[in-house]
């Protein structure tokens, strides 16, 4: 074999080294409320939301940095007033959270997406954006990136926002919180679609979201380990991950390119441009790299 070979090998063992990986829904996953509104057909799962319940599912482990993706494919026809979520939480009043959030529409409207980053139980930080495509009519992948250098949001592989952490400049950054994995979808429609302005209109329901390609590749961290310990295991103390590495601490040119051809098409609101809300232009805006 030769010295090329065996680089290539080692490296590729230092990538999978304590990653958890998988594409099946009980082997990570489990439902949190309402298990009859759950339908399996083969490798899809079906959560459906009727004017008795929504309905929801969480991860059976929490982690710490990493990627995890599922493919969603979106209620179809009069979705308005429904939000189905997918996102990523830690526990307790301080949580991080980094959301992925599908605001429905009546039909033929296109559907909003509202991403959302929480940092130590602050959060009002939205961002919408229309999509280039119609999520309802197939499944599409969506995904979050977390490293400490950064959270990236991504929609079928391409960027659509950047937290970076600025810790540099005084900012918090989540990096010491091990982090569930969530999904749900409910009735919101005192505040979903036109802000309120269109309610739900249950004769058009049930109302269906679609999943499967459940993926998680991330640190998992023990339900009795420590911060410190959790720090050691998946901070890179211990282990080097793939996503530690420089290809991922920032974005490629390719990628910067998407993220800023997604925000000149497709953002349709941005809270650091809402001077309403926030008269003092919230500091990581003044920073924001991408």
């Amino acid at each position: 074999m030769s010295m090329a070979s065996v680089f290539l090998v080692l490296s590729l063992a230092t990538v999978m080294v304590g990653s958890v990986s998988s594409s099946k829904f009980d082997e990570l996953f489990q439902p949190s409320w309402a298990l009859d509104h759950f339908t399996y057909e083969g490798e899809t799962l079906k959560m459906k939301l009727d004017n008795y319940s929504g309905a929801g599912f969480s991860s059976k482990s929490k982690y710490m940095f990493g990627k995890v993706t599922i493919q969603i494919k979106l209620v179809e026809g009069d979705s308005a007033g429904t939000v189905t979520a997918f996102y990523m939480s830690s526990d307790g009043p301080n949580h991080n959270e980094f959301d992925f959030e599908f605001l429905g529409n009546t039909s033929g409207e296109p559907y909003l997406v509202q991403t959302n980053v929480y940092v130590n139980g602050v959060g009002n930080r939205e961002q919408r954006l229309n999509l280039w495509f119609d999520p309802t009519k197939d499944f599409h992948s969506y995904s979050i990136l977390w490293n400490q250098r950064q959270v990236v949001f991504l929609v079928d592989e391409t960027p659509v926002r950047v937290h970076s952490n600025l810790e540099d400049k005084g900012l918090p950054f989540p990096k010491d919180q091990p982090m569930g994995v969530y999904s749900s979808i409910w009735n919101a429609d005192d505040w979903a679609t036109q802000g309120g302005l269109v309610k739900t209109d249950w004769a058009h329901g049930p109302f269906v979201a679609s999943y499967t390609g459940f993926d998680i590749d991330a640190c998992e961290c023990p339900p009795t380990a420590s911060p410190a310990d959790n720090a050691r295991r998946c901070g890179g103390g211990e282990k080097r991950y793939w996503w530690d590495g420089p290809t991922v601490a920032e974005l490629s040119l390719h990628q910067s390119h998407q993220l800023l051809w997604v925000r000149a098409n497709h953002l349709v609101y941005d809270y650091c441009s809402d001077s309403a809300r926030f008269p003092v232009t919230p500091v990581e805006c003044l920073h924001r790299r991408h």
